[in-house]
């Protein structure tokens, strides 16, 4: 793969950006070139030669990305093999995702005020901490998600 394509060096910053977040190099490599292909939709075949990997290592991704809702399968009209496309979607699905964590991030930090109840005030501020700021997210996310679907409507 050559840096002197700004897509491919996308990519490989979409891989890097994955691999960082706990997640694997080469889902977020598919996952950027998925964002940036012409046409949207890419083979495997496709995808193993762009990306010079192996088809077992982009089938396990994609399967991957799949299952997370990232990415869909598509079949075309006369064609008879299986392409891959960003699932419309798949963004605010995740974000909304994120928030339902946030809620779950909240009331584990609840659960743990309960457990620690009457101890040492420096111990409860780190769970009053993470709480008040799940809070402040949990609250503000609807509101955003509502807005960007508002923003959506209007483009």
């Amino acid at each position: 793969m050559t840096n002197c394509d700004p897509r491919l060096q996308f990519v490989e910053e979409i891989g890097l950006f994955f691999d960082q977040s706990g997640l694997t190099r080469m889902a977020g490599r598919i996952l950027g070139w998925l964002l940036v292909c012409d046409p949207p939709h890419q083979s495997m075949s496709d995808m193993a030669s762009v990306l010079q990997a192996s088809k077992g290592s982009i089938s396990s991704m994609t399967r991957f990305l799949i299952h997370i809702g990232l990415v869909e399968r598509v079949c075309l009209p006369g064609e008879r093999r299986d392409y891959f496309r960003i699932r419309p979607g798949a963004w605010v699905e995740l974000m909304q995702a994120k928030a339902a964590e946030i809620t779950r991030l909240r009331r584990l930090a609840e659960q743990g005020l309960d457990v620690v109840n009457g101890d040492d005030p420096a111990l409860r501020e780190r769970l009053e901490t993470m709480r008040d700021m799940a809070l402040f997210l949990e609250n503000a996310f609807p509101a955003l998600l509502q807005r960007w679907q508002g923003e959506l409507r209007r483009a």
